[in-house]
């Protein structure tokens, strides 16, 4: 259930491409581009001192991603980045001089984007964050989609524009036939999981995602001891882990990537010692997680900055969700989808086990981050699942300010 990091660069420096990827300046870069976008803002974080008591650590923090960019999901952060980047390149080229983001909806610049046409395949959020970024830029978008695809994550694709391609199969299906049909036609592949050939592109993906961290790391009071991320492909994960090692080298705080029991590739690879790709047998609840194969760049990080592996249920995850629909003790309620609480899940299993709180150092005093990285993407399901819509769970938070409201002084 969990497995700690016995390789041999166990907590060597990142590769030199990596280590540039997830650079200061790079990350910076990325809040200039953000900062360009109609919409942002910083996502909240979250504290759960009622949880952390409960639990007995010092306290637990949560990144809560839902907010971010109208997309529901730290998705928003990556693909989008990637397309605007893509274009920006393809049009400093066509034009001979430099680009700038600040030039995106030149007329010249949109001329370059009409005659790019972006593609990937996605369980759901990525594909949404591509079309957004494309449909921002004026290029053309093909999103391939696999048969566990719900029809509301579709639909939230498709208002974007995107051409919509369904694949029989699961999603790493779905990414060999993005990737073939993509160099058939002269597409641009803008995937989240990088393979033999093809890793600046999802480079910068991953690089998208620094700007949550960025963020975090201005509203934490203090920097974290303890890190649980949950891992698909392992993208996020290896992002944040590698942060934190190019930030704070041997000081950085205790790092878990936790995987869903029934797609648990970095679980496998991390217990093999190399890139594993594990068999499709059951589908599991967290989709968004559901990845057969690590990311090339995401284990490469990973098995330098990561701690420790582990595997949670669907149970778990299900479990997380409802409870951070109906908090006590105070704490406000989160709208967390089926993927967005899979980190809290690893906690909370390692918080009931003495014998694994001891392996990875989570006393009294740890202060846990986590990141809430999707909210109800799709809100059907997440009603069946807890029991309340996602505005009934977002709006009990109006109601435990009003009845703890003093009303005015006299």
């Amino acid at each position: 259930m969990l497995y700690l990091n016995h390789r041999i660069d166990h907590r060597a420096p990142l590769d030199g491409a990596d280590a540039n990827m997830l650079s200061c300046e790079a990350a910076r870069e990325v809040e200039r581009f953000l900062r360009c976008r109609n919409g942002h803002k910083e996502t909240p974080l979250i504290s759960l001192p009622g949880l952390a008591n409960e639990i007995g650590v010092g306290s637990i923090q949560v990144k809560d991603e839902g907010h971010r960019l109208g997309l529901g999901s730290f998705k928003a952060l990556g693909g989008s980045y990637a397309v605007i980047r893509l274009v920006l390149e393809a049009a400093t080229r066509r034009l001979g001089r430099a680009v700038d983001v600040s030039e995106l909806h030149a007329p010249e610049v949109k001329a370059v984007a009409r005659e790019m046409t972006v593609s990937c395949a996605t369980d759901g959020n990525h594909g949404r964050s591509v079309a957004q970024g494309a449909q921002l830029v004026g290029a053309n978008c093909a999103i391939f989609v696999h048969s566990g695809v719900s029809q509301q994550r579709i639909a939230a694709i498709v208002r974007y524009g995107a051409q919509m391609i369904r694949v029989n199969g699961n999603y790493d299906d779905s990414v060999a036939q993005a990737s073939r049909v993509a160099a058939e036609n002269g597409w641009t592949t803008v995937s989240d999981t990088s393979w033999p050939g093809y890793e600046r592109i999802p480079g910068l993906v991953m690089q998208g995602y620094t700007a949550l961290l960025s963020e975090a790391l201005r509203q934490l009071p203090e920097p974290p001891t303890h890190v649980f991320v949950q891992a698909g492909v392992g993208g996020i994960a290896a992002a944040i882990a590698g942060r934190f090692s190019v930030l704070l080298g041997d000081n950085r705080p205790f790092f878990t990537v936790v995987d869903p029991s029934r797609a648990a590739c970095l679980f496998e690879s991390a217990r093999a010692g190399y890139p594993v790709k594990v068999a499709h047998r059951q589908t599991t609840v967290m989709a968004m997680l559901e990845c057969y194969e690590p990311s090339l760049i995401a284990w490469r990080i990973l098995s330098r900055a990561a701690d420790a592996f582990m595997i949670v249920d669907d149970e778990d995850a299900v479990s997380v969700m409802k409870r951070l629909a109906n908090p006590r003790d105070g704490d406000p309620a989160v709208v967390a989808g089926e993927s967005g609480g899979a980190g809290m899940a690893g906690l909370l299993k390692v918080a009931a086990n003495s014998t694994l709180r001891g392996q990875i150092g989570l006393g009294p005093e740890a202060r846990v981050f986590l990141i809430n990285t999707e909210g109800a993407t799709d809100p059907d399901l997440y009603e069946e699942l807890v029991g309340q819509s996602p505005a009934q769970v977002a709006g009990s938070n109006l109601g435990r300010l009003h009845a703890h409201d003093p009303g005015p002084l006299r």
